[in-house]
């Protein structure tokens, strides 16, 4: 006989699914190509399994996850982002443990340990604080009648009662956190309760950037429309406003929307469509250079949106450079009216959280966040501060993306973070005037501001706006809220869901 562990591969799935059919026979359900296809997607090296003579005789599958994020009280469907694993984060504390199964012709062999032993190592090997599981209880519905779940556990510790799950995981160094209840609808063996168990890697270092706490500096820049001379001039000015908002340790820096603009004077003898192309032709010189300064300063920069040029087509960018390298963009989707009559912009097709080292954000540009439909899918996704680069013109402009955005954060238990341009371009064809008031919004309810409204700039005046969100309140609202607007949807009567990915 040949014991092998190893990665899960995708061409595993029908030994897999066989296994799991007579892993769990009578409990019913079986993981779909689907989602272990998601899996090896996001993570592929912490998903296991174990062969036995060439067959797959047992799975552990797993997730990283940023525990401050969901805290103790939480679900089987919440851990899992509603079985679509978008709760999985790379720069995430915690390994999750969703699964472990094996067949029950092997389970003589012992195989499950060689699965945790495995994630214990990769634990280690990741630099992750603890694994995480919520581990059924299969048998406590013999005793259910006589014993709470406090004193079933009890017992089970002691050794009175076997449990063929918490008896194993005892054995292997977890220890008990917490009881929860209903995490897993439908387990009648565990009468829906589980046992949070964890185990704590002793060699864990705490990373530079990982999310420590719940707390999130959000800086906005209100950005003046001026001349500059030179490219060196305007980078003087971007870096201006970065270093002061890391000086006050922010975990965000974000610009406004064409917040670039300025640069289009010099082609001011064009028509604006010719123009916003020359000025494209920037974009990349610009995007380097700020992605720069998100590594020198440590700050994440959003850098408000940029027009660039592919395939002939001209798009509206937002892009995120991360302070540890990486970067990230979102297209604007929704095109308005101006910028297609002027400017001939093209819509983006893609919408997805971005993970950050603060978590799940997302960011949608000026007229996107007059679309609800947007900003639901992305809180579908985990996202927990939304991020929206506008350039208005007139105040009644300005009121639609602000109330939007209020609503946004009301409707989706999120922060609503905007920045846009103000003052006047004369020199520059179609950028004349600008309006403008930064902003951050929450939900309302008793935990945020009477008004909903968590920290605003001063109207059409160039300054930074600096705020702290507290992401502890968001899961607060979400399981104790006056409303609860993400939990309370009638998902069997209606749904938003993505017609293209």
């Amino acid at each position: 006989m040949e014991v092998t562990v190893r990665q899960l591969q995708s061409d595993d799935y029908a030994g897999l699914r066989a296994a799991m059919i007579e892993a769990y026979d009578g409990i019913g359900g079986v993981w779909r190509e689907a989602n272990i296809d998601k899996l090896l997607d996001i993570f592929p090296e912490g998903q296991f399994c174990v062969e036995v003579d060439g067959k797959v005789a047992a799975c552990a599958l797993s997730i990283i996850v940023q525990y401050e994020l969901f805290g103790d009280e939480h679900t089987y469907e919440e851990i899992t982002g509603n079985y679509t694993f978008d709760t999985h984060f790379d720069d995430g504390d915690v390994l999750y443990g969703i699964e472990v199964f094996v067949h029950s012709e092997y389970r003589q062999l012992r195989l499950a340990r060689r699965l945790y032993d495995a994630r214990k190592e990769l634990c280690e090997n990741l630099n992750l604080r603890e694994i995480m599981v919520g581990g059924r209880i299969p048998n406590y519905h013999l005793y259910s009648e006589s014993l709470s779940p406090k004193q079933y556990i009890e017992k089970v510790k002691a050794k009175e009662i076997y449990d063929p799950v918490l008896s194993f995981q005892l054995s292997n160094d977890f220890h008990v956190a917490k009881v929860l209840t209903n995490y897993l609808p439908g387990d009648k063996q565990s009468r829906e309760y589980a046992v949070l168990l964890e185990w704590n890697n002793i060699y864990y270092s705490r990373k530079k950037n990982a999310l420590s706490d719940s707390i999130i500096r959000i800086g906005l820049v209100q950005w003046q429309m001026r001349t500059f001379a030179d490219m060196d001039k305007f980078f003087e000015q971007v870096e201006f406003f970065v270093d002061v908002l890391s000086e006050y340790k922010s975990d965000f820096a974000v610009f406004p929307e064409f917040f670039n603009s300025p640069l289009l004077a010099e082609y001011n003898h064009l028509s604006e469509y010719e123009a916003m192309r020359e000025l494209a032709n920037k974009t990349e010189e610009i995007r380097k250079k700020i992605a720069e300064y998100a590594i020198a300063y440590n700050v994440n920069i959003i850098a408000g949106s940029m027009p660039v040029v592919e395939d002939g087509h001209l798009y509206n960018v937002a892009y995120l450079c991360h302070r540890n390298g990486k970067l990230s963009e979102y297209r604007k989707i929704h095109i308005t009216p101006n910028e297609t009559k002027y400017y001939g912009i093209t819509g983006g097709d893609k919408i997805s959280v971005i993970n950050t080292d603060c978590g799940k954000i997302g960011i949608l540009i000026c007229y996107d966040v007059e679309f609800p439909e947007l900003s639901r899918l992305l809180a579908l996704q985990g996202m927990k501060i939304l991020f929206v680069p506008y350039l208005t013109d007139t105040q009644n402009a300005y009121i639609r993306v602000r109330h939007c955005a209020m609503a946004r954060a009301i409707e989706n238990e999120c922060f609503v973070a905007i920045a846009g341009c103000v003052g006047n371009l004369p020199g520059v064809n179609n950028m004349d005037i600008q309006f403008g008031q930064a902003a951050v919004f929450t939900p309302s309810d008793f935990a945020f501001p009477m008004n909903a409204i968590k920290a605003e700039a001063t109207p059409n005046t160039e300054m930074t706006l600096i705020a702290d969100v507290d992401l502890n309140l968001l899961k607060e609202l979400h399981h104790y809220g006056s409303v609860r607007t993400m939990t309370d949807r009638r998902t069997d009567l209606y749904e938003v869901k993505m017609r293209k990915k």
